[in-house]
């Protein structure tokens, strides 16, 4: 087989994000997009020769041609041997667990996350390193360096080859393994919990609904809670795996998984509901007519940690993404460990994963994970839960509010404004920032400006510095309101606007989150000139 080297020309958009690069599909699908971006990846990485590269993603439009073609690309560029999943097919959390258990130099991730599928919508590839976590900062800007210099790209000149049974092949002189997508995880899953605690509370009246959403999760789903867990066959839903994911979006929330919470707030609801994204790595959390933000979880879990057995002798520590409520850091405080706020993104969770300096770590964007691996995980975060409530025998609910009663609450809203015009995304920015420097001291719908900043991030690890991730406002009394323009879309700009407001006496618990905090909503909204700039009245999604 021979080695075609063939010339390219950069393209001038292939910087990665925070989870990699995220386009239209019928912009990946533009001959050399993906290729460009391919060959970039290799070029960025010295000392991948004769390595193990783990493939794989969760199944949307243009996986499988993808896989294909990223086979053949790193067969020309020395890979030594690449594991991908049957199908074509991996969850995140599932790539991670196999770069770590097998020791290998990496992992490509073909998603976009919660985004929709379709060939009218999102692809997206993501490289992960070595620790099985999503590259640094330092990985993705020489990837984006490499990208911009590339006047070749190289592929072997092979047909397809079979992606749909187990084993061995040669592609050229690199070995294609393909595996079992769900095998390793739920091994790992197994070793982490008490599966047979676990199934005597999912055997017994307790009733559960899993929402797969159509997307990565239902394999593992079906294999772990209805096959390994013995619970009723049913209890997952929308379990296969499909292009456009069903005509749905992928993204684990009330607006998005709406089918699931109205199951869990009708009149003959289950126990317990979960949902993961698209690719896997996010969790929605719910009980009977009760839903669970996921800054609560992640202080709820951390509380409850020592439920679960791989994590009895208690956590090292905590962190958390600075848009995610401070309910954490309260939990944290309590166990005298360390509670770290970084931004957005689980690339910086990595270093102090690593370190051993966390344990636990989480996002309010309905990601929650700890260090059995390096990136979200939805199906360990719907496992933890499970473990807390075979543990006490309570409903979510009771121990939702007990874990309130103790630590206090922390009323938190994330409203999104999607599709905004990039220009207007950036005013609305440049506008808020402008006015930070003389809100200190001024009180503003009864709450008075402790501080007023642009978050920045010093890793503690590594001493590396990031910069612009967020513009916060503090007050005096614990609340907080934060900004910032979320760069997980694939057209135009989301601005997310995140509301906290802290209450220790139980007696004022139990309000609706929008109503207790609808002065800070109304102060975002001023403070943007949402509706003067863009006609809108609400916004898109309320989590």
């Amino acid at each position: 087989m021979k080695v075609l080297h063939i010339p390219t020309q950069p393209f001038s958009d292939q910087r990665p994000g925070t989870s990699g690069l995220r386009k239209k599909v019928r912009v990946f699908q533009q001959t050399p997009y993906l290729h460009n971006f391919i060959q970039a990846i290799c070029d960025a990485l010295p000392g991948h020769e004769g390595q193990t590269l783990v493939l794989g993603g969760d199944g949307r439009y243009f996986n499988r041609e993808a896989v294909q073609i990223i086979l053949k690309m790193a067969a020309a560029n020395d890979w030594g041997r690449v594991i991908v999943g049957r199908g074509g097919l991996f969850s995140t959390p599932a790539v991670s667990t196999v770069i770590r258990a097998r020791h290998a130099f990496g992992g490509i991730i073909l998603s976009a996350s919660h985004n929709p599928g379709g060939p009218e919508h999102d692809f997206g590839v993501k490289y992960n390193i070595g620790n099985g976590g999503p590259a640094p900062e330092s990985v993705t800007e020489a990837i984006w360096a490499a990208s911009k210099v590339l006047s070749a790209y190289r592929i072997l000149d092979a047909a397809d080859i079979d992606i749909d049974h187990e084993g061995e092949t040669r592609l050229g002189a690199m070995t294609v393994e393909v595996s079992n997508p769900v095998s390793e995880y739920a091994a790992l899953m197994e070793r982490l919990f008490d599966f047979n605690a676990l199934a005597r509370l999912l055997q017994g009246p307790f009733r559960m609904r899993f929402d797969a959403l159509h997307a990565i999760t239902g394999p593992y789903a079906h294999e772990i809670f209805e096959k390994r867990l013995g619970a009723p066959m049913g209890t997952v839903v929308n379990g296969t795996p499909l292009p456009d994911f069903g005509g749905g979006h992928p993204d684990p929330n009330l607006v998005y998984a709406k089918a699931l919470a109205d199951e869990l707030f009708s009149a003959d609801a289950p126990d317990f509901g979960a949902a993961s994204d698209g690719d896997g790595d996010r969790n929605m959390i719910l009980g009977k007519q009760f839903f669970v933000t996921p800054s609560d979880s992640l202080a709820v879990l951390a509380a409850q940690a020592t439920c679960i057995p791989a994590y009895g002798g208690g956590l090292r520590g905590i962190a958390r993404s600075m848009p995610t409520s401070q309910a954490a850091d309260v939990v944290a405080t309590a166990l005298g460990i360390p509670c770290f706020e970084t931004p957005t993104g689980w690339k910086f969770f990595g270093n102090l994963l690593d370190a051993g300096r966390i344990t636990f770590c989480g996002e309010e964007s309905f990601g929650t994970g700890s260090n059995h691996i390096r990136e979200k995980d939805g199906l360990w975060a719907v496992l933890a839960w499970l473990s807390i409530i075979a543990h006490h025998g309570q409903s979510v609910a009771e121990i939702v509010r007990a874990h309130w009663a103790r630590y206090g609450r922390h009323y938190y809203t994330r409203h999104d404004y999607e599709e905004l015009s990039t220009e207007v995304g950036a005013q609305m920015m440049h506008a808020l920032a402008a006015q930070f420097p003389i809100l200190a001291g001024q009180t503003l719908v009864g709450h008075t400006v402790e501080s007023a900043d642009d978050f920045a991030y010093t890793d503690p690890v590594d001493g590396s510095q990031s910069l612009h991730q967020g513009l916060r406002m503090r007050f005096t009394d614990g609340s907080r309101l934060i900004f910032r323009l979320s760069g997980t879309g694939t057209e135009g700009a989301t601005l997310r606007i995140y509301h906290e407001q802290y209450e220790i006496d139980p007696a004022r618990q139990q309000q609706d989150p929008q109503r207790a905090l609808r002065d800070l909503i109304a102060l975002g909204r001023g403070l943007t000139r949402m509706e003067a700039l863009t006609g809108r009245k609400a916004p898109t999604v309320i989590t």
